[in-house]
């Protein structure tokens, strides 16, 4: 996939890409630090069709969702030929009870039988992480086990 990077002089930098569907989206990061995301015509990156603009914690959430997704569909083709193996994404709420509370404390492989095989935490992928993981509201979880098992799980992380 080939992304462009434009300065955007006095404003930042815009980074884009084109999709199979003929669509330009991007983001916009504000010298200020704020992001945005864009969508533009296919043959005039400057006309923007659409723009929405994304606190941190916004952006922190779409790159968790879109990055997560792919690594969920990639663990799930790995695992097609294994039955009764799941994937799924767990995400953790302002109301878990788990929010600012080391992963361990849920004790989800020894609860459920699931294991936790990445967090995606702020478009970043911490990989097979430890029980001393604090978990934060907007994290999302990659979970690998049977479906009873990833039930249970995301029953454990929303109520305890």
């Amino acid at each position: 996939m080939n992304v462009d990077e434009t300065n955007l002089p006095g404003l930042g930098r815009r980074k884009d890409f084109m999709t199979a569907s003929g669509r330009r989206i991007g983001v916009v990061e504000r010298r200020e630090g704020q992001t945005e995301l864009i969508v533009s015509a296919w043959d005039d990156p400057d006309t923007c069709q659409a723009s929405i603009p994304l606190t941190t914690e916004e952006a922190a959430t779409l790159g968790n969702l879109l990055g997560g997704q792919h690594l969920a569909m990639k663990l799930t083709e790995e695992h097609k030929d294994v039955p009764g193996i799941v994937t799924r994404q767990f995400s953790i709420a302002p109301d878990s009870p788990f929010q600012n509370q080391p992963m361990g404390k849920a004790c989800i492989r020894t609860r459920c039988g699931v294991s936790i095989v990445a967090i995606m935490r702020e478009g970043e992928v911490l990989p097979s992480p430890g029980p001393d993981v604090v978990l934060h509201t907007g994290d999302l979880l990659v979970a690998v086990g049977t479906q009873e098992g990833l039930d249970a799980a995301a029953n454990i992380l929303r109520h305890g």
